[in-house]
């Protein structure tokens, strides 16, 4: 702290002291100074610890990105005219083939005994699907049973009355009847049999049990029964099991009348669907349908595609692509289009500012974005970096 010493008030500094017993001179680190060498020594002390000051002040400056040539994150592209493809959009569905759709009913009325598959399992043709207990085969077993004897007796009895007539014990006339008695027996044989068959019963099981079978290979899309439920084979409006081969599926949709004159079969087309962003799906215009639907008033369209993995599955949205032609229009890269909700903007360069501009889009073509308006050709937009600009203040 100062201190008062010969009626001045003196620094604390311990390199500079009064000098007892004269006014004029201080002694600085053990050296007699006048009052010009006082001066000089404060003017020296206050330049040197300015210029220490700001020595470490230059130490926390940071330069801006402006002073670092090329360091910029934010790279600015013009807005170009370019030819694109006129395409046509048809909103679609993914459907199995219906000449390919297996759907299982009940041959005979009787109650669930089991089911051995569920929706969306692979199956082999002639693979047990289900499993149900009917009086019907028991009265099917039994008719074939019946039908046998008579078939075996009745075929005895012909034997036996052609042996007598060839000895001339019996009459023509019986032999005959006999015979035609035999045809009748193995006719009546032969539909009894032909009704196990038909009821997937097994001539030599003895059982009351029929068992549903797969047709085809393919993938079950529906099972609407449950062990226990009583099913009437003829009454029954909705199948047991829907199996489907899904190696091709169909693409259908829905083409405007107003658009009708722009496509035809045999046209070659693009197929997306939303379950895989970036994938296409080749493939062409099966047919279109004869008549305007009066409800939507669009035609159908279908596109048949291969499905050897699988991936494409009934009622999947999807969307058919058709080029109908090519046309200018304003782009610029995918980078430039910032998404903000349900707004579309894009940061336009205005002299040494950026100037956020709503604009509106239209489709999307090998990673460049066509701009429907808010935008002309020339114009420097934002790309790399463009989303650094989103919230900050126009430079």
């Amino acid at each position: 702290m100062p201190y008062l010493a010969n009626g001045r008030v003196w620094p604390a500094d311990s390199s500079a002291r009064p000098c007892y017993g004269c006014d004029t001179r201080w002694v600085h680190k053990g050296i007699m100074l006048n009052q010009r060498s006082r001066i000089f020594v404060i003017v020296l002390s206050i330049s040197l610890a300015t210029l220490t000051a700001c020595g470490h002040s230059s130490q926390g400056v940071s330069a801006t990105p402006k002073d670092q040539a090329g360091g910029s994150p934010i790279q600015y592209v013009k807005v170009e005219r370019q030819t694109l493809p006129d395409t046509l959009d048809l909103a679609a569905k993914i459907q199995a083939d219906p000449t390919k759709v297996v759907r299982i009913f009940p041959p005979a009325s009787g109650r669930v005994v089991s089911v051995a598959v569920k929706p969306g399992d692979q199956v082999r043709r002639g693979e047990a699907l289900a499993v149900i207990s009917s009086s019907d085969v028991a009265s099917a077993r039994s008719d074939f049973t019946k039908a046998k004897i008579e078939a075996e007796r009745a075929a005895r009895a012909m034997d036996r009355e052609k042996v007598l007539f060839e000895h001339g014990a019996a009459a023509e006339k019986d032999y005959i009847d006999s015979r035609a008695q035999a045809d009748e027996a193995r006719a009546e044989l032969a539909r009894a049999q032909q009704k196990l068959d038909l009821l997937n019963v097994s001539l030599s099981a003895d059982t009351d049990r029929v068992s549903l079978t797969a047709s085809t290979d393919g993938v079950v899309l529906d099972v609407s029964a449950a062990p226990g439920e009583f099913s009437k084979s003829l009454e029954s409006a909705n199948p047991l099991i829907t199996v489907a081969n899904l190696d091709t599926v169909w693409a259908v949709g829905d083409l405007y009348e107003k658009d009708a004159a722009k496509v035809s079969p045999g046209k070659a087309v693009t197929v997306t669907v939303q379950a895989y962003d970036g994938r296409e799906w080749s493939g062409r215009i099966d047919s279109i349908s004869g008549a305007v639907d009066p409800t939507t008033r669009t035609l159908k369209v279908r596109v048949t595609l291969p499905n050897p993995k699988r991936l494409l599955k009934p009622e999947m949205f999807a969307a058919i692509h058709a080029t109908i032609g090519k046309r200018q229009a304003l782009v610029v890269p995918a980078a430039a289009i910032i998404h903000e909700g349900s707004a579309t903007t894009a940061f336009l360069r205005n002299g040494e500012k950026s100037d956020q501009r709503s604009i509106v889009v239209g489709q999307a073509v090998d990673g460049k974005i066509e701009v429907l308006s808010g935008l002309q050709a020339g114009d420097e937009v934002a790309a790399d970096g463009a989303e650094l600009l989103k919230g900050a203040p126009s430079e």
